[in-house]
């Protein structure tokens, strides 16, 4: 049973990680994409295990993949934060307070 919920939360973490890569490759990276994604499948792979056999390097690799979406999702995050506060010159004390959540006085309420 609880190999069973092991390889449910790894074939889970090995999408994310595979989408989160998809996400945070452009059109010129399509090709490193795609050789990343199939390394990680194939050490998916090499790693599986049975229910008579316990593998270490299993739990190291669902700890590592873990790791590396973390990282790939905060980078796509951090971009798409960069993207929508990205600097546009000078903005109106208006844009600036709408950005920020704040009202202006004569504004109504």
């Amino acid at each position: 049973m609880a190999s069973a919920v092991r390889a449910a939360s790894g074939s889970r973490t090995l999408k994310q990680l595979l989408y989160e890569l998809k996400n945070i490759s452009s059109v010129d990276g399509a090709a490193t994409c795609s050789l990343a994604g199939k390394y990680i499948t194939e050490q998916y792979r090499r790693f599986e295990t049975t229910e008579q056999q316990h593998c270490r390097a299993k739990e190291e690799l669902q700890f590592t993949a873990e790791t590396y979406r973390c990282y790939l999702e905060s980078i796509r995050r951090l971009k798409d934060l960069n993207e929508s506060y990205r600097g546009k010159g000078e903005r109106s004390i208006r844009e600036t307070a709408d950005m920020v959540g704040f009202k202006l006085p004569h504004d109504p309420k």
